[in-house]
């Protein structure tokens, strides 16, 4: 692979702890990705904001305005992580849709391309930067801009299943399943707009779980455990 984008959970990330961060935790990911790095592969990560807010629970609050609270959430995440990922040896920057003053760069493809060209893991935070969208569209959508291989969603669950594995211990998991499937069957393995997203620009998507030991660099070098969704 030359260039991937890792979606990470804010829930993940937060460990046993369930909101904020568990600093051990993000460590474990950070030296993981270092050595991808290492090996010369270009990564960028879009992170999710459910360790701080989940704005379609939220009915007292106009939707604009929550989703607007969960892409502030994504850049916390983001600058958080980031320095996590400095603190270990790499060089990163945050790229956001939107002005965040000096707390991170403006978007661009050509930014983005000028950064991984200098060994740079580049984290693109805020979504879309427009509500109603979620952050799995933000992955798809900056993977395609990117030019990227593949996207690799970092989960709690180790895979694509049929049913929902914790409420039925006879769900079966996939090895490998088309985008086709994944949308006629309504799996969830993303939300239904970037499922639709990827399938139209032809992105896959590797799905495994983020608790696996070395999980990220055993996706990547082909010691893959999860699920294949094809396009």
């Amino acid at each position: 692979m030359r260039r991937i984008l890792l979606k990470l959970s804010g829930e993940a990330l937060a460990g046993e702890r369930g909101t904020g961060f568990d600093e051990e935790t993000v460590r474990k990911v950070a030296l993981q990705v270092k050595e991808l790095v290492d090996d010369g592969i270009q990564v960028g990560i879009v992170i999710g904001g459910g360790n701080f807010w989940r704005g379609r629970s939220s009915e007292n609050i106009d939707r604009t305005k929550a989703d607007q609270i969960g892409m502030l959430a994504t850049v916390m995440n983001c600058i958080y992580v980031s320095e996590i990922f400095r603190s270990v040896g790499m060089m990163t920057n945050i790229l956001t849709p939107f002005e965040c003053g000096s707390f991170t760069k403006l978007f661009s493809k050509d930014r983005a391309n000028k950064y991984f060209a200098k060994n740079m893991v580049v984290f693109f935070a805020g979504g879309t930067g427009h509500p109603y969208f979620s952050t799995d569209t933000g992955v798809v959508l900056r993977a395609i801009e990117v030019d990227a291989d593949v996207i690799l969603l970092a989960k709690s669950i180790d895979g694509v299943y049929d049913d929902d594995p914790l409420k039925n211990p006879a769900a079966r998991k996939f090895d490998e399943i088309s985008i086709d499937d994944v949308i006629a069957r309504n799996l969830q393995v993303v939300d239904m707009t970037a499922s639709i997203l990827a399938r139209d620009n032809r992105m896959p998507m590797w799905v495994f779980g983020l608790n696996e030991e070395n999980g990220i660099v055993n996706t990547v070098k082909g010691n893959f455990s999860g699920t294949k969704v094809t396009v």
